[in-house]
């Protein structure tokens, strides 16, 4: 049996400082040269999950932004894309009629970048852009600059009450994702097509690599989907309740290398876990 590890990055795979372990990449590493087949599933972009997974060698496609894309680890080049139809649009106009001008995600002429008006976002999206000053960054100044090109995905940052009726909305008619974030406790309300999800990211991975299980490692919401499709799936302790309540068992937190440590007593024993 071909077995395909899957984590998610943060507060799974990462410490909550957002860093990973000596520890974790030593295993890691050591398993990948063996041919276990070890991925990650992030809502994280293809940039920032390489640079805080710098010393880890994932020699398989990655799944960023949430099951948007699955990237070729070797050569960034982009396997599968999933972007929005014209249904966006109906999300723009209620968006912007409510006061909300989001963090837009999208693709011009090939390029990749993150689009925010920066005199109406809220202080949360601001903040958020600040953390990520690579060449997506794009401050604009109108509604027709920010919601140009091929979108792929919104992340609104904003109060609680202003979010949580349009999860109630649009969770019906899009991928929609409402949690706190792991590292600064901002509301977070995030909109995928609703073809896109980790899952089914996962669920093209394994067949790209001829896997016949997956073993999946989580720690939030987002994770729901991949642990509803996984033949096994952990989550570390410091994991949403909801999620804990889903997993085949409950492993050590981030903070104590969980994934890592169940890898190497799990996958260590022989060749038949790979």
């Amino acid at each position: 049996m071909k077995t395909l590890y899957v984590s998610d990055l943060d507060g799974t795979l990462l410490r909550s400082s957002g860093t990973i372990s000596d520890y974790t990449c030593r295993i890691i590493n050591g398993l990948t040269d063996r041919g276990v087949n070890f991925s990650y599933a992030t809502a994280r972009s293809y940039i920032t999950a390489k640079q805080v997974t710098r010393g880890l060698v994932a020699k398989i496609p990655l799944v960023v932004y949430n099951g948007s894309f699955i990237v070729d680890n070797a050569t960034g080049e982009t396997i599968l894309t999933n972007s929005f139809d014209y249904s966006v649009e109906k999300v723009f106009q209620e968006l912007f009629r409510r006061g909300i001008y989001p963090v837009v995600y999208s693709v011009i002429d090939g390029i990749e970048r993150f689009a925010f008006i920066e005199d109406k976002c809220s202080q949360g999206v601001l903040d958020f852009a600040d953390t990520r000053r690579d060449r997506r960054r794009t401050p604009v100044k109108s509604t027709e600059e920010l919601t140009e090109g091929e979108c792929f995905y919104i992340t609104c940052i904003d109060e609680p009450e202003k979010l949580l009726p349009l999860y109630e909305e649009f969770r019906n008619s899009f991928n929609c994702v409402y949690q706190r974030d792991f590292y600064t406790g901002e509301q977070w309300l995030e909109i995928m097509p609703k073809w896109t999800s980790k899952a089914n990211a996962v669920m093209k991975l394994k067949e790209l690599l001829n896997c016949d299980r997956v073993v999946a490692f989580g720690d939030g919401k987002n994770d729901i989907d991949m642990f509803k499709m996984a033949d096994e799936c952990y989550a570390v302790a410091n994991a949403v309740e909801e999620l804990k309540n889903m997993a085949t068992d409950v492993i050590a937190a981030n903070d104590e290398d969980g994934v890592a440590r169940w890898l190497e007593r799990n996958c260590l024993a022989g060749p038949a876990l790979i």
